[in-house]
């Protein structure tokens, strides 16, 4: 195990090549401090045995435990607590990202290096007896890792407020909104006529609520209409609910599943559609739908605490209930018709209040703030 000093450990379950909101933001945030001069080493699971257990990324150090099985969405992987607890030990400050299945070993074997806990989300999985119980599993975890958290973190205080944990976090809470990327500059590739196109940019999973979208969708007659679906159900953690999506769409021609896309591929996505959609069941920001934001594209989301900030503090958008096609049709043809003056000005201030440097920089106060001085 390396003896090397860290300025800051980052703590989580993925990590590259896998993609999710809390991959991106823990990623931005672990190479955006590099690039501040700092020490940064990330420790995660190995979550394919093809991925090297010790590799430098962008800078940034990156050690991947092997795991002995995986349970829906989390590892056993027995040689992660001990890892993340040396790393940490050796670091001026551990940034522990929640829901963590280890996260309260690793809180608890980190000695007087500071935490800073962040709440990404509620953990959400499709009812069942197990799912229940793997829930409540994981919020006893995360509960005793924020009582040992110097500071918490949630996107929005939206969010945070929402959560469950909120009892525990309201006294060492900072909002920090998702870092997201000015992705404005792609071509169209994915625009196929003159007509409206929707698009949807996420995990194929069962709480993105991506049946609603397709319900809602198809209450639109138009054949030059199009619904775009972007996003990963390949190697989804837990599962991909891709096969009641192809039901929902029924042979609609006017539908296309892209698959997952990266790079240029998402400026381009972002390049091709009129209206963005996030109609989750469960959701605490929403970076795709940000993003889309920064590009000049309105997004419907849904009423749900966090999910619903992105739109809520800039106005770029509607907010609808879950779960409701009705009312996400009518949202989805009023966004579409908005003038393009309209879509600069709130794109301009969804970039400013967005943006990777803006979330940097919070970041960076509060480590800064928290970190252990060498004895």
């Amino acid at each position: 195990m390396t003896t090397t000093k860290y300025d800051l450990t980052v703590a989580l379950t993925y990590y590259d090549p896998y993609v999710s909101g809390l991959t991106h933001t823990a990623r931005c945030v672990a190479e955006g401090m590099v690039e501040r001069g700092w020490r940064v080493a990330v420790v995660a699971a190995q979550h394919h045995p093809g991925l090297p257990r010790r590799e430098t990324i962008a800078g940034v150090d990156v050690y991947r435990c092997p795991k002995l099985v995986r349970i829906n969405r989390a590892f056993v992987a027995p040689s992660y607590p001990v890892v993340a607890s040396r790393l940490a030990r050796a670091s001026s400050v551990l940034h522990l990202n929640l829901p963590m299945a280890e996260s309260a070993l690793v809180a608890a074997g980190c000695g007087d290096t500071p935490i800073v806990s962040h709440v990404h989300i509620d953990l959400y999985l499709p009812p069942s007896t197990f799912s229940q119980a793997l829930i409540r599993a994981s919020d006893i975890t995360s509960r005793a890792a924020i009582r040992r958290s110097a500071a918490t973190v949630a996107y929005s205080d939206d969010q945070a407020m929402g959560s469950k944990f909120w009892p525990l976090m309201r006294d060492r809470f900072t909002p920090i909104a998702a870092p997201c990327l000015d992705r404005r500059g792609g071509a169209p590739r994915y625009r196929e006529t003159t007509g409206l196109h929707v698009g949807f940019l996420g995990r194929i999973v069962q709480d993105k609520g991506i049946v609603y979208l397709i319900k809602a969708f198809q209450r639109i007659a138009d054949p030059d209409a199009r619904l775009l679906i972007a996003g990963n159900y390949a190697t989804v953690a837990g599962g991909s609910n891709l096969a009641d999506v192809k039901a929902a769409i029924a042979g609609d021609t006017r539908i296309r599943v892209l698959g997952e896309l990266r790079g240029s591929e998402i400026d381009d996505f972002y390049a091709s559609i009129d209206v963005f959609t996030l109609p989750s069941v469960a959701e605490t920001f929403g970076i795709v739908q940000a993003e889309a934001m920064m590009c000049g594209i309105p997004s419907v989301t849904t009423d749900i605490p966090g999910g619903r900030y992105p739109v809520a503090v800039t106005g770029f958008g509607e907010v609808v209930p879950p779960r409701d096609p009705v009312a996400l049709e009518g949202a989805i043809r009023r966004m579409g018709a908005v003038s393009p003056d309209w879509r600069e000005l709130k794109a301009k201030e969804a970039r400013e209040r967005f943006s990777v440097g803006a979330c940097l920089d919070a970041y960076q106060k509060l480590f800064e703030s928290l970190r252990k001085h060498p004895r």
